[in-house]
């Protein structure tokens, strides 16, 4: 990408019929951490890079990349994270108002959509710069049951089986294309979200601490609740062990899901 006479302005079209300001935004989202979604029939799982800059930063204190909009929904976020709390906070007062005025939560894909005219509403007026965030959203509803939607600085967005988005998301998406399946279970799901991110990492061992995952799944077999819940360090180090397995042919060891089942 170079500077020309066209992207000094959010507004000002280019020759070609494209907004330059925007372009840029989605170009910064490529060289930020990877995040993957994969929703199945028992829930959503979202799972992201965590980048530790140095290793004196405290990492346990607070989740950079997952965040919870409402016990229902969560967000996982590549981009810069200073814009994204601007919209998260925004969409968590929209899901909280729809609470307070109905008594309900609110349907996935009509906060979804909030949140996108808020953001493409920045890539209209001269003064404002998009918002250099995307999204996976993973949520239930009573509508439409499990749902997983992804959105980028434009303002668009669109429902997925399985996402990718951040660093090498191209590479991220192959995989899930052709390892996604209909009928997956939450544990698949993990463990495929798991490889993905391996996959597209810089690093050749995926460890616990630069991961960060999180879904929304029913509360108990009786399947008449959903609730948001962070997986536990130790979870995450269970599935980069399995992952480390089965990734060596020479090693024929089981590996375990969370429940102590053999896979």
């Amino acid at each position: 990408m170079f500077r020309s006479q066209y992207d000094t302005d959010v507004t000002v079209w280019s020759p070609q019929g494209r907004l330059l300001q925007v372009e840029y935004a989605m170009e910064a989202i490529s060289h930020a951490g990877a995040a993957v979604g994969v929703r199945t029939d028992e829930g959503v799982v979202l799972a992201a890079e965590k980048k530790i800059l140095s290793k004196l930063l405290e990492t346990s204190v607070a989740s950079e990349k997952m965040h919870k909009l409402d016990d229902h929904l969560g967000v996982a976020v590549a981009g810069i994270n200073s814009d994204a709390n601007i919209l998260i906070n925004s969409a968590r007062l929209s899901a909280q108002r729809y609470l307070m005025t109905y008594q309900e939560p609110v349907p996935m894909e009509q906060l979804v959509q909030t949140l996108c005219d808020q953001k493409q509403g920045y890539t209209q007026y001269g003064g404002l710069r998009p918002f250099g965030v995307s999204f996976l959203f993973g949520g239930w509803d009573k509508n439409c049951g499990f749902q997983l939607y992804q959105s980028d600085p434009s303002g668009n967005y669109a429902g997925w089986m399985a996402a990718a988005i951040g660093a090498n998301a191209t590479a991220a998406q192959a995989i899930l294309k052709t390892e996604y399946k209909e009928g997956m279970t939450l544990e698949d799901a993990r463990r495929l979200a798991t490889k993905v991110l391996k996959q597209t990492m810089d690093s050749t061992k995926l460890e616990a601490e630069k991961v960060e995952m999180a879904e929304v799944g029913w509360k108990s077999d009786a399947k008449q609740a959903v609730a948001y819940r962070v997986l536990k360090e130790s979870e995450l180090a269970e599935l980069c062990d399995c992952l480390l397995y089965t990734s060596d042919a020479a090693d024929d060891t089981p590996c375990v899901d969370l429940g102590g089942r053999r896979i």
